[in-house]
Parts: structure tokens; C-alpha cells; sequence
């Protein structure tokens, strides 16, 4: 461990505001590695599946539209799987050394789909590395909560949603300047080995970041805990006020009824079904439709395929502009608002291309005004749910079962963005343009559910939260049950 942080005993005195804040965002900065690599991954098959869809003899893999959506898909059941265990593994051993265990991941996934040789290998490395995506994606915004604390917590956790659009960015550039300056057939794997990068960056930094102090206190490692706060709070005041709170919730976990029992409570069953929801609402919006086959959807419209993967560069250029708007407006506005002002732009936006695509001949106009409600979608997309999706899977959840619950939710949300991947090629080659009317009548369903059953966060600690839930959905239910 680094001796700049407090795990090496040299926490010493409060340092002055503007250190603690730059501590702090070099711990979002080294775990949003992970979130990096996250968007880089999911963004750069975009751009090298018309090459893998080359015949064998000419570099690619042979794929057709079945394979297409089962190399893109296959990643993503990988997610579930690393989602899912990661929860378990961030509890038992920590968030640090959960995330330093998947950049290892990171890494001998992206090398293995560079160096694939056949479509099976390509599926089964694609699997591995969305281990390490999945595991990331619960891992990372539960760390960068427990670390930010009250004050900087939505913001902070919102750049992890930034990272991720900025890895696709990245991925959608790359791939672009790629296939514009480098005539290679077997430009694909350079694409797919540079994934490689942040995964090696995630694994350097975790050896330079301190360990959740919620996690800590929970373990019963209070010193270390307090260490730790002193090292990224501004005021001993601060310190003594979540560590109270923090030895509060820990007293009550203990008192309290065990995993095993608190997870089959009412109240815990209840976040659990809004988390899950929230997940099929980010992902059936059909977001990562167009994030994986924007180029499919434009060549459909007559466009080249290097203008196709070209124009992909716009997707991630909006979806970071969007992202940064979504971070200034997730501090003033509640959860709430953002997600249900969100939907009801997605689904115009879903109903205007899915229109331009049915009354509409192919030409230069009709692929212009597609892709620009692609883009007008995805701008309403980053800007309004994808953030908040992210913060309330960070902060919805009990301390005790925090890693569990998030990994739990987090993976039938990659459950569901597998069956958008898996399920978008085969649909829009039946259904064509109609595809897009479907999504926009799921996402009015989803529009109904948000209303309907997820709760306000906004301006509350974690243990705060955490009390709120269990009196707004536990005890309250438990006294009208009693009546």
C-alpha cells in the first residue's frame, strides 16, 4: 500500500479542503477505471462486428446475424454471472480487492477475444471479460458511495455513468480512426486488444486507495475506519458524525436478524423488486440497441459501413455532453423527476425514428434524420435515467446486504440488457422499423412502474436511507397488517 494513504497509519490532522476533495477524486478516478473498461468493452464490438462478420478466409470470423447477437450478448450473460458473485465477494472481502481482482479479469479477457481464433473461443472470452464488466459495474458505484459521503455522493457516483459513455466514446473513435487508417483484415483485434489499458490502470490504482469505511465498520475495523475519514473529510466534525451513524447502523445489524432472515423481509423484498424494476426500465428504453448496432440500423437506411461506424462517434459524443448535464442536474432535481421526465423524452424520441424509418424512402436525409433522433434518444437517455439507475442501485439497499442486493439487481439488469443485445438483430430483420414502436410501448409501461412504486433518496445519507426505507416499507406495512 501507497504511503499516501491512511492505511499506512499517517492520517494525522485534517488536511485543508481542497486536498481532501482531490483525495477523494482520485479514489473515484481509480475506480472508475473499471467503468471505463466497462464502456470500452460494450462499445467497441459496434465497431468491429461488420469486420468479424468477414468470411474466415478474409480475417473476420464468418458471423451471421444469429452469431452477431451471440458474440455481442455473450458478454453480457457474463456481466449477470460477475455481477452477481461480485456482490458476495465485495462483502466478504472488501470493495478494493474485489476491484483488483477483476482488473486482473480486465485484462485476460480483453487479450483473449484480441487473440480468439473461431467463434466459439470469441463467445467464451467475451463471457470472461463481462465477468469482470459485471462485477465492475456492481462494485464501483457502492465503493465510490460509501467513500464520497452525504454531500458529494450523487455527483460523484454520477461519474462513473461518465466514464462509462466516455469509454464507448473512446472505443467508438478508436474504432472509426481504425477503420479509416489501418487496412488491416484483422483490424478487429487491435480494436478488442486495447481494452486491455484501463484494466492494467484499475489494477496500478488499488494499490493507491484507501478501503470503504462503511465496509470497515461493518467488519468491526473501527480504528481503520475512522483513519480512513479523517484522511477524506474535511471536519472532524464530518468524522464523528458518519461515524456515529455508521456505529449506529452496525449496533443495529448486530441486534437486528441475520442475512439469511433480513432478506426475506418485507421491506428488503420490496427495494429489491424497485431495483430489479429499475433495471428492466434502463434497459428495455432499448438503449444498448443502439449502442451495439447503430451501424446496422444506418446501413439500413443505405449508409456506408465506414460512415455507418463513423456516425457512432455522435452516439458517444452526445452521451458524454448528456452525462455532464445529467451530473449538474442529479444534485438539484429529485430522483423521480429525472427518471420520469427521461422516459417520456425516450419514448418520443422512440416514436419519431421509428416513424422516419417506416414513411420514409432510404436516402441521405432519411439516414441523417435517424440518426439524429438516435442521438436526440441517447442525449434523454444519459442525460435523465442512466445516472440515476446507477446512484439509486448505491444507495437503495441496507448496509448489511449492500454488496448482495446490488449485485443481485445489477445482474438481472445485465440479464435484461442480454436479451435486448441477444434479441435486437433477430427482431429489427423481422419486425424492421416497428422494433422501434415496441420499445416506446414498453417504456410507457415502465414510465407507469417508476411512478407507481420507486421512492425519493434525494438529500439523505446512506443510513439515513436505509431507515427510511425500512419505516416506509416495514414497519408501516407490519402496523396495517396488524389493524
Amino acid at each position: 500500500m501507497s504511503t499516501n494513504t491512511p492505511d499506512s497509519g499517517e492520517a494525522g490532522d485534517h488536511a485543508p479542503a481542497d486536498t481532501v476533495r482531490q483525495r477523494i477524486f482520485l479514489v473515484v478516478l481509480v475506480a472508475t477505471m473499471g467503468a471505463l473498461a466497462f464502456g470500452y468493452d460494450t462499445g467497441i464490438i459496434s465497431g468491429a462486428l461488420p469486420y468479424m462478420s468477414s468470411p474466415p478466409g478474409q480475417g473476420g470470423l464468418g458471423l451471421n446475424s444469429f452469431t452477431e447477437g451471440l458474440v455481442a450478448s455473450s458478454l453480457v450473460f457474463g456481466a449477470a454471472i460477475g455481477s452477481f458473485l461480485s456482490g458476495f465477494f465485495s462483502d466478504r472481502f472488501g470493495r478494493r480487492i474485489t476491484l483488483r481482482s477483476l482488473a486482473v479479469i480486465f485484462v485476460l479477457g480483453s487479450l483473449g477475444t484480441a487473440l480468439a481464433p473461431s467463434v466459439n473461443i470469441m463467445v467464451a472470452m467475451r463471457f470472461l471479460l463481462g465477468i469482470a464488466v459485471g462485477g465492475g459495474s456492481s462494485t464501483v458505484p457502492v465503493f465510490i458511495a460509501e467513500i464520497a459521503g452525504p454531500r458529494l455522493r450523487a455527483p460523484l457516483v454520477s461519474r462513473n455513468e461518465l466514464m462509462i459513455v466516455t469509454g464507448q466514446l473512446i472505443a467508438y473513435v478508436a474504432s472509426t480512426l481504425l477503420s479509416y487508417l489501418l487496412h488491416d483484415e484483422h483490424l478487429w483485434r487491435y480494436m478488442l486488444a486495447i481494452a486491455m489499458v484501463p484494466g492494467f490502470l484499475l489494477f496500478i490504482g488499488t494499490f493507491f486507495v484507501p478501503a470503504s469505511p462503511h465496509w470497515l465498520v461493518a467488519e468491526g475495523r473501527l480504528k481503520e475506519a475512522k483513519k480512513i475519514l479523517k484522511y477524506l473529510r474535511e471536519t472532524p466534525r464530518e468524522v464523528r458524525h458518519e461515524m456515529a451513524q455508521m456505529k449506529k447502523q452496525a449496533r443495529a445489524a448486530e441486534r437486528g436478524p441475520d442475512a439469511k432472515t433480513l432478506i426475506r423481509e418485507k421491506w428488503v423484498i420490496r427495494l429489491m423488486i424497485i431495483g430489479v424494476g429499475l433495471g428492466f426500465v434502463a434497459q428495455f428504453t432499448g438503449v444498448n440497441g443502439f449502442m451495439y448496432y447503430t451501424p446496422i440500423i444506418l446501413k439500413s437506411t443505405g449508409l456506408g459501413t465506414s460512415a455507418s461506424i463513423a456516425a457512432t462517434i455522435g452516439n458517444g459524443v452526445v452521451s458524454v455532453l448528456a452525462t455532464f448535464v445529467g451530473i449538474w442536474a442529479i444534485s438539484r432535481f429529485p430522483r423521480r423527476t429525472m427518471l420520469i421526465t427521461g422516459l417520456c423524452l425516450v419514448i418520443t424520441a422512440q416514436i419519431m425514428l421509428g416513424s422516419v424509418l417506416t414513411f420514409m424512402s432510404s436516402s441521405v436525409m432519411q439516414s441523417y434524420l435517424a440518426l439524429a433522433c438516435i442521438l436526440m434518444f441517447l442525449f434523454c437517455m444519459q442525460m435523465c435515467i442512466s445516472p440515476v439507475y446507477w446512484l439509486m442501485m448505491s444507495e437503495l439497499f441496507p448496509m448489511q446486504l449492500r454488496g448482495v442486493l446490488t449485485g443481485g439487481a445489477v445482474s438481472l439488469q445485465w440479464i435484461f440488457n442480454a436479451v435486448v443485445a441477444f434479441g435486437f438483430p433477430p427482431v429489427m430483420e423481422y419486425a424492421g422499423s416497428t422494433t422501434f414502436f415496441i420499445f416506446a410501448a414498453i417504456n410507457v409501461g415502465s414510465l407507469f412502474f417508476v411512478m407507481a412504486m420507486v421512492p425519493e433518496t434525494r438529500g439523505k445519507s446512506l443510513e439515513e436511507i436505509e431507515s427510511h426505507m425500512k419505516e416506509k416499507f416495514g414497519e408501516k406495512r407490519r402496523e396495517a397488517e396488524v389493524l
